[in-house]
């Protein structure tokens, strides 16, 4: 499925963005099957110039010369294959038929224009340059020469009083260029000569020049040039001479070099004479400096003259635009590049008109950019590129689509700077059909200036972020999106600006030094341009010394400053100079060394230093230029050398007096020269001057190559703990000896953070990454600079760093009490990024175990944050404190929270309301809470206070109970006293100190001094629910003398008297009187009665009837004896329970309002 998507994505982007070969396969409509090309015509002769054209009919072809439209007439006329005709050439001051033409052919696609075909006529002017009579000793050498103005170019021959010479001879040398030397002059030789100049359409011959031979002895001489090579200029194809013409004694010996050494083509030049370079069929690697060395036989005398030969090539289009598909609101974009000597001019049209550049039609050096494509954009492209030695055009289709259904403008767009380069932007998906959005264009430019170039970016729909990281350092850019769609586009995002960081300066200023006196050097240099300096630069620095000593002096210059003299220098010295600039960000890596010698006095018979300007003329070739001030010295020529930046200086180059400019060529692009020049005299060598300068980049295809190096390669990355990566690469396929540098770039995956994108520099192939987040997954990549330039991006390497143990403790622990010995513990996990919890550990003490170090422990899976404490005791403070932890380790603990358990906290109900518990220990209950608790209760205290009155009225009796027999049991008095002393039994059990037993039997009887209170093995409990009740009548209080007879009840027994449940709710069984099993239990152990004897018979059915009456005084006083316990234990509640209330009442006052 991924991979569907994928190519999904790919086709729809080929498709919207890209789309050359769609429009290609429909881009057959219109295209030219002959062109003219240049020609040259004799006058009053018919002319025809060539055009054809093929495309969809119907097709129509016009004509332009000079760049305006000719109308047919009987002079022009236009032939039905397109061509046009002549029929006689008009060569007049008024009216010629010179000039440049095209023609233009048209149909309903659009319309395309030829390339520029020059039309010349054929003639030839007054000579500029004449013969002129000259002496010549025997055996010597003699030179005649002679220019004229000719087209085509004429040929050139010579004649010896009107006789022709013949072109080449043992002695005879007759030059393309029309030069005759004669050498080894003889006596014969001496006569009138004349060249005559001779092309298509006339002759022409030159005034005649006397030579005259004398005899004189030949006396030994050091070899001279006395006619060296001239710096030339020729076209492509044309044949090219370079004369050198020597003199000595003996005979010198000529020889030819190139000065960037590369070897002469043997294929094409030969040597004419005596020592002429003649190069035929000429084209570009012919271009270069070429050196002319006359040396004297056999010793190492010898001379040098140099010249330039520069090599014109027509424009030739090296990158041709494509066809476009695009929708309305998108961008389209044609490049265009070509080549040739000089660079040729860009021109583009449309429909075979220039363009008319606007806001949304804009042109960056040579590449055209329509933005916001309306439906008239649809046209006929081409780019024209042109120069004095021709023109070439290339088309391109645009095609616009029409679509209503287009996607609303990305929204929210907004832009962070991260580095001296890079800019984070960052937007929001269109407000409308965002589901149909396929990708995203970014667009970018620099903010200042005019006709700034527009550059774009395309990405997928899967994202709405993107690093631009090709920008220049301190500038303001501006930045828009836009979206794709299948069949459309959106309009244009707002746009959004955004500044670079400084950095620091690319290179050093290029220096001049010049020697004023012998103890002195001027430095003067040129502010940095802004794409150079990278910021406002804030110092130079200038460093030298001498080249014998070590010692290093620098001293630092403001930053508005563009010269400086050194001054108290030492005479004929070597100095190594050298400059630095800064920026607020650093200083820039220094210059290479620059040496400069000071002249050895200070003498006015030596010329003074030239003023020297040097000026790319290419990115092959500088060209110098000087000048002396006016001096009395005579200047007898000049010294010139060159060398580049690091490399050993060139052989000195001897240029003669009259010489004021200079072509250094065959150099390398993007590199630094150190040129030197000095003037010389009789009296010797003058000042010199020194300069630097550094040649521009080229379009040529060798050029590209070092424009764009290759990428680093096998880019990995390993690890090196949770929060650090080592990563290592191979550098690519290089020339050896170049210094480069890298750049890595570290991304956290998804960041929208431009803080959190990290670069590093470095000169190595590895580089420790450290201080990253664990547990996190990166991209890195890497590019490579080298001579001011950067590779593309290396390809991008994914990886996840390594978990860590937690550093932050688990937050917002949290402790509820939620019954009288538990507790919930809660707490949240660790607040870093990407932690990873697999446990939780929760320690937990009393004060007094914390004191011991004893501290209980929990432990929880990392997916829960809740624990019970259990068993708690009640009174103590309990310490707890939590800590999270992984398979890597363990992370620090908690702050500690305290938990404080008071007396008392009895929680009865099945479902308890619980306060919460902070570290302080304090109950919380709110005014409102309070205030319920002590209503409710104060309600239900008197609700039963009520029903105790009415049940004490009610059970009072209507009759008193006097003093009776002993059959009739003890007073009520003591009864009452009896039945009141033991409710409180549960309290005076523990507190007997003597226990009386019964000495005959084996009553389980406990008695004390008041007689007896009951068994042993009565539970404890409440006492209306647990204990039963005697009847006063057969309870009898222990006297001293009196017997207390205890017996077991056996089988057959009187019943036992009815217990207390029965009185009060009634007998189990209404039906039957015997005495139950659970009687046996709850009841006494026997009866007591002053009979020694009872009668079996009539005790097992018996029962008084006053107990089943509540009339009666036993049911009388029995309800007024419950009444009174229960009056008693109401009392005793509302004594205990209203004091605790008003207690917490008050100090939750106390608590908020301290």
């Amino acid at each position: 499925m991924a991979k569907f998507k994928m190519k999904f994505f790919q086709h729809w982007l080929f498709i919207v963005l890209l789309l050359p070969s769609a429009s290609v396969v429909c881009f057959s409509e219109l295209s030219f099957i002959t062109e003219p090309s240049d020609a040259t015509f004799l006058p009053k002769r018919p002319a025809v110039l060539d055009c054809q054209a093929h495309g969809l009919p119907p097709v129509t072809i016009k004509w332009l010369k000079n760049g305006a439209k000719l109308a047919q007439s009987e002079h022009i006329q236009f032939l039905p294959n397109g061509s046009l005709y002549i029929p006689k050439i008009k060569h007049t001051e008024e009216d010629s038929d010179e000039g440049f033409y095209q023609c233009l052919s048209q149909n309903k696609y659009g319309a395309i224009l030829s390339q520029r075909s020059r039309v010349t006529i054929a003639s030839i002017s007054e000579f500029v340059l004449h013969p002129v009579p000259m002496e010549a000793t025997e055996g010597s050498l003699a030179r005649f020469s002679c220019a004229v103005t000719s087209s085509p170019p004429a040929t050139i021959t010579w004649e010896l009083n009107q006789i022709t010479l013949p072109l080449q001879t043992d002695r005879i040398t007759v030059l393309p260029n029309g030069v005759l030397q004669i050498y080894n002059v003889q006596l014969e030789d001496a006569g009138q000569y004349r060249c005559v100049a001779t092309n298509i359409g006339s002759r022409l011959k030159s005034r005649e020049a006397e030579l005259t031979v004398n005899q004189a002895p030949k006396p030994r001489q050091r070899p001279r040039i006395i006619a060296g090579p001239q710096n030339v200029t020729v076209s492509l194809r044309e044949t090219v001479v370079m004369e050198c013409a020597a003199t000595g004694n003996p005979w010198p010996i000529i020889s030819w070099s190139r000065a960037d050494s590369k070897p002469i083509d043997v294929y094409n030049a030969k040597v004419l004479g005596n020592g002429n370079l003649v190069i035929t069929d000429v084209n570009s690697k012919h271009s270069g400096v070429y050196l002319c060395r006359a040396t004297t036989p056999r010793t190492r005398n010898y001379t040098i003259a140099a010249a330039n030969l520069t090599v014109q090539v027509p424009p030739s289009i090296v990158e041709r635009p494509e066809s476009q598909t695009r929708p309305r609101a998108g961008t389209a974009r044609f490049m265009c590049r070509a080549e040739g000597v000089p660079p040729p001019r860009i021109t583009w049209l449309k429909n075979g008109e220039e363009v008319h550049l606007n806001g949304r039609v804009k042109m960056y050096n040579s590449k055209l950019v329509i933005t916001q494509i309306i439906p008239e954009d649809d046209a006929i492209y081409q780019c024209m590129a042109e120069s004095e030695q021709g023109s070439v055009l290339s088309l391109a289709r645009l095609i616009v689509v029409m679509s209503e259904d287009r996607p609303s403008a990305p929204r929210d767009i907004r832009a962070e700077t991260i580095s001296s380069s890079a800019i984070l932007l960052a937007w929001e998906r269109p407000l409308y059909n965002a589901d149909k959005v396929i990708a995203y264009s970014i667009h970018y430019m620099k903010a200042e200036g005019l006709n700034n170039e527009e550059y774009q970016v395309v990405i997928g729909n899967d994202t709405t972020s993107y690093i631009i990281d090709d920008l220049e350092p301190a500038r303001n850019y501006t930045f828009y999106v836009v979206a794709y769609m299948p069949m459309g586009a959106s309009r244009m995002s707002d746009q959004v600006s955004q500044h670079t960081l400084e950095d620091v300066p690319l290179r050093t200023p290029e220096l001049s030094l010049v020697s004023q006196s012998a103890t002195d050097i001027k430095l003067n240099w040129q502010p940095l341009p802004a794409k150079v300096s990278r910021g406002r630069l804030s110092a130079y620095r200038l460093s030298y010394r001498t080249a014998a000593y070590g010692a290093v002096t620098s001293v630092e210059l403001p930053q508005n400053s563009t010269e400086y003299l050194l001054e108290g220098l030492q005479p004929d010295t070597i100095y190594l100079l050298r400059m630095a600039a800064a920026t607020r960000v650093g200083w820039c890596e220094p210059s290479s060394w620059t040496s400069h010698r000071t002249p050895k006095t200070s003498s006015s018979k030596v010329p003074s230093a030239p003023t020297l300007q040097l000026e790319p003329l290419n990115c092959t070739s500088i060209v110098a230029r000087w000048q002396t001030s006016p001096q009395s010295v005579v200047v007898q020529g000049y010294r010139l050398c060159y060398h580049e930046e690091g490399q050993p200086e060139q052989p000195i180059i001897q240029l003669q007096a009259q010489t004021y400019t200079y072509t250094i060529s065959g150099l390398d692009p993007r590199r630094k020269y150190h040129v030197k020049i000095l003037a010389v005299s009789q009296a010797g060598d003058g000042y010199q001057t020194d300069q630097t300068i550094s040649t521009p980049g080229c379009l040529s295809a060798r050029d590209q190559m070092a424009a764009a190096p290759p990428p680093p390669h096998h880019v990995t990355v390993l690890a090196n703990g949770s929060s650090a990566v080592s990563l290592s690469w191979s550098r690519p396929a290089s020339p050896s000896g170049k210094a480069v540098s890298y750049t890595v770039r570290c991304t956290p995956v998804g960041t929208h953070n431009a803080s959190a994108i990290r670069y590093l520099q470095t000169t190595r192939q590895s580089v420790m990454v450290q201080n990253l987040d664990p547990n996190t997954r990166y991209e890195f990549v890497v590019r490579l600079h080298a001579d001011q330039m950067s590779s593309p991006w290396s390809s991008v390497v994914y990886y996840q760093t390594l978990p860590a143990a937690p550093r932050q403790p688990p937050t917002a622990v949290r402790v509820s009490l939620i019954e009288e010995d538990t507790a919930l513990v809660s707490w949240k996990e660790p607040q870093e990024p990407n932690v990873v919890v697999t446990r939780y550990t929760i320690l937990y003490a009393s004060q007094r175990a914390w004191m011991a170090g004893r501290w209980q422990i929990l432990q929880r899976e990392g997916t829960h944050t809740m624990a019970l404490l259990e068993k708690l005791e009640a009174g103590n403070v309990y310490l707890v404190k939590i800590s999270a932890s992984n398979q890597v380790g363990q992370g620090p603990f908690s702050n500690v929270v305290e938990l404080a358990l008071k007396w008392g906290n009895n929680h009865r109900s099945k479902n308890p309301r619980h306060s919460d518990i902070l570290s302080d220990g304090v109950y919380h209950i709110d005014q409102r809470s309070m205030t319920g608790i002590i209503v409710g209760v104060s309600i239900a205290l008197a609700c039963i206070v009520m029903c105790a009155l009415i049940l004490i009225s009610k059970g009072r009796p209507s009759h008193k109970v006097t003093a009776g027999g002993a059959a009739d049991g003890p007073p009520a008095a003591f009864s009452m006293a009896n039945e009141l002393h033991r409710e409180n039994v549960e309290a005076l059990v523990p507190m007997i100190s003597h226990h009386f037993l019964d000495t005959k039997g084996e009553a389980n009887m406990v008695i004390n001094t008041a007689g007896p209170i009951g068994s042993k093995s009565q539970s404890k409990g409440w006492l209306l629910l647990k204990r039963e009740i005697r009847n006063p009548a057969e309870t009898s209080l222990y006297e001293a003398g009196r017997t207390v007879l205890r017996y077991d009840e056996q089988f057959g027994s009187a019943p036992l008297p009815p217990s207390s449940r029965e009185i009060i709710y009634g007998p189990y069984h209404s039906e039957s009187s015997q005495a139950s099993e659970g009687s046996r239990e709850t009841g006494d152990s026997g009866n007591y009665s002053n009979e020694e004897t009872s009668n079996p018979s009539t005790s097992r059915g018996s029962r008084p009837g006053s107990f089943g009456s509540d009339d009666g005084p036993a049911g009388a006083q029995l309800k007024q004896i419950l009444s009174e316990c229960l009056l008693q234990h109401l009392i005793s509640i509302f004594v205990n329970v209203l004091p605790v209330c008003l207690f917490w009442r008050c100090l939750s006052w106390t608590k908020a309002h301290p």
